[in-house]
C-alpha cells in the first residue's frame, strides 16, 4: 500500500516509517497538516496514519474535513491521548482505528493489514487462488503442499492484485503502491516484480494487457 504518515515526533516517525517500509509498503512522511494536505492533493493513498497533536493544528478537525468532503481513505489515529473520550472522539470523527502511544510496531503492522482487508470487502485473511492457499495476515503462501516465500515488495504487489480481482491495474498505479515520492524508480521495476511473482506462483497468476497493465489471472 501507499501510506501517508502524519507525525511530528522524529524518533517515532522514523521508527514507523522504517516498519512500514520493512513490510514492503511505500510511505510519505510529513510533520505538519498543511504538508499532509499537499501530499493528499498530489497522490492517492491507501491509508493515513494520523497523529492528533501537530505543530499547525489538531488531527480531529483535519480528519473531519477529509470525511466532510467525501474522502474515504482509511485512517488510523496514532496518539498519546488515551482517555476513553479521546478514543470516542476520534472514532466518531471518522477514524477506522485508534492506537495509543507507545505501541508495538508489530501491532501497528497487524492493524494496518486488518483495516486494509476491511476496505477491500474481504476481512477474511485466508484466500484460495487455484492451488495457492494465501494467508494475508501471516504473509504466507502454500502451493501444492510447499511454502512459497515472497519478498516484502512482492507481497505488496501481489496484495494489490488480490484486493482488486479482475481489475486492470496500470504500471503507474502499481508504482504508486510500491514507491514513495523520494524513491528513484527503475523504468522496468514493475515488470521485474511481476516476472518474479509469475516464477514463484505460476505463469498465469498475473495476466498482461499489453500497453495497458496487469490483472490477477484466473485460477
Amino acid at each position: 500500500m501507499r501510506i501517508l504518515l502524519i507525525e511530528d515526533d522524529t524518533v517515532l516517525g522514523a521508527a514507523v516509517r522504517d516498519q512500514i517500509a520493512a513490510d514492503g509498503h511505500s510511505v510519505d512522511w510529513v510533520m505538519r497538516l498543511d504538508a499532509a494536505g499537499d501530499a493528499l492533493a498530489a497522490a492517492a493513498y491507501d491509508l493515513i496514519l494520523l497523529d492528533l497533536m501537530l505543530p499547525d493544528g489538531r488531527g480531529i478537525p483535519f480528519l473531519k474535513t477529509l470525511r466532510g468532503r467525501g474522502d474515504v481513505t482509511p485512517v488510523i489515529i496514532l496518539t498519546a491521548l488515551d482517555q476513553v473520550s479521546d478514543r470516542i472522539g476520534g472514532l466518531n470523527a471518522g477514524a477506522d482505528d485508534y492506537l495509543v502511544k507507545p505501541f508495538d510496531l508489530a501491532e501497528l503492522s497487524a492493524r494496518i493489514g486488518s483495516v486494509a482487508r476491511r476496505y477491500t470487502g474481504n476481512p477474511n485473511p485466508i484466500i484460495t487462488l487455484g492451488p495457492l492457499q494465501i494467508d494475508l495476515a501471516a504473509r504466507s503462501i502454500v502451493g501444492n503442499g510447499k511454502s512459497i516465500v515472497l519478498t516484502a515488495r512482492e507481497w505488496v504487489l501481489f496484495e494489490a492484485f488480490l484486493q482488486r480481482p479482475g481489475q486492470l491495474l496500470s504500471k503507474a498505479q502499481l508504482e504508486e503502491r510500491l514507491y514513495s515520492f523520494d524513491t528513484e524508480i527503475d523504468s522496468n521495476a514493475i515488470e521485474v516484480h511481476v516476472s518474479r511473482l509469475r516464477k514463484k506462483l505460476g505463469a498465469h497468476v498475473i495476466e498482461t494487457e499489453r500497453g495497458l497493465g496487469y490483472r490477477l489471472g484466473r485460477p
